[in-house]
């Protein structure tokens, strides 16, 4: 079963990686390393983590 995609407490900056994470089943730590790796290639990657920010709601 899929859980909601909220940013959670044991959050670093925004909480993103860490929410991305536990909706798919990884470790935060995996999520955070893949959003560095692809930060690398050409995209939109940091305005889509900003935009996720915002949008995402906060567990609290």
């Amino acid at each position: 079963m899929a859980t909601t995609l909220v940013r959670p407490r044991n959050r670093w900056i925004g909480g993103v990686c860490a929410g991305l994470a536990r909706r798919f089943g990884t470790t935060p730590n995996t999520m955070r390393l893949i959003f560095v790796i692809s930060c690398i290639l050409p995209g939109p990657q940091f305005l889509i983590y900003l935009v996720l920010w915002v949008m995402m709601p906060s567990e609290n």
